[in-house]
């Protein structure tokens, strides 16, 4: 499989799961048989999530669209890890319906702007109406790829990401296009997951897997070692969330378990909090 076949199964995926997140009720709810993974994403088939659940509090959720919340597939919270401030502008690569884009809204207040980017149709037409529900006026939801930024040079001061950078095939390519639209001294704060151990081969080679974040997962020194080649300094990997793929899937790599490998798999994976600076000179 190349980039671009692996890139139209992403879209796929996550389109499904945009429409089942703005349309639960012509869905046939979550007891209606399940079609594709996006549905099972959505109504949790896999029983509850432990990479995407209890990431956000309550009072964060109050404010928040519905659709906004079911269409979420983070493994954590980068708007509380970057720290916003009051007038800060933030792109959130791979924004899908909108979560952390209105959070960070709320943050950096009037004087700020947040930009989502995203690559699939049904999720900016989700975000965009989420948006409208939120009654976001600081916020831009932009179509195109997290390898090719549409957006100048040194324009951004936050850049956050949700377990969306791991689906990107050119990773060097994400993270030199981060570095190239942060301002000097602009702060890199991603959610990821991190190898830790040994992953087996089928886990590796899974298609479900890799839109499941899982499969694309880089190892903590590697993901250390990328980031200083682009040019990032103060770097940081903090695990928080330690993962028996046997026992705790994510819903997106299809409840793989033994299947693919899961079994070998204890304790590989981990939900991280990334951060890096782009130096000031």
């Amino acid at each position: 499989m190349n980039d671009t076949e692996l890139k139209d199964i992403i879209k796929e995926k996550y389109g499904a799961l945009a429409r089942q997140a703005a349309s639960p009720a012509t869905s046939g709810g979550c007891c209606a048989p399940r079609r594709d993974v996006a549905s099972a994403i959505a109504c949790g088939c896999c029983g509850p999530d432990p990479i995407t659940s209890n990431l956000y509090s309550d009072e964060e959720r109050e404010h928040l669209p519905t659709e906004a919340v079911s269409a979420s597939l983070g493994c954590g919270n980068p708007t509380a890890l970057a720290k916003l401030r009051p007038g800060d502008t933030v792109l959130d690569l791979g924004s899908g319906g909108g979560i952390d884009v209105l959070l960070s809204a709320r943050r950096v207040g009037a004087a700020g702007k947040v930009y989502g980017l995203d690559m699939t149709d049904e999720m900016l037409a989700l975000a965009r109406e989420n948006q409208q529900t939120a009654g976001a006026t600081n916020v831009e939801f932009l179509k195109g790829d997290i390898e090719q930024i549409p957006l100048p040079d040194c324009s951004v001061d936050v850049i956050i990401s949700n377990c969306v950078i791991n689906l990107a095939a050119d990773k060097d390519r994400v993270l030199a296009e981060a570095f190239r639209v942060l301002k000097p001294g602009g702060r890199f704060a991603v959610s990821d997951i991190v190898v830790r151990g040994k992953v087996p081969a089928g886990i590796r080679q899974s298609v479900e897997a890799w839109v499941g974040c899982v499969a694309g997962a880089l190892e903590e020194s590697e993901s250390r070692a990328r980031l200083a080649r682009a040019g990032f300094e103060g770097i940081g990997v903090e695990p928080w969330r330690v993962y028996d793929i046997d026992t705790t899937p994510h819903p997106a790599a299809g409840c793989c378990g033994d299947g693919c490998g899961g079994s070998q798999a204890d304790g590989s994976f981990a939900s991280a909090f990334i951060r890096a600076t782009r130096p000031v000179a």
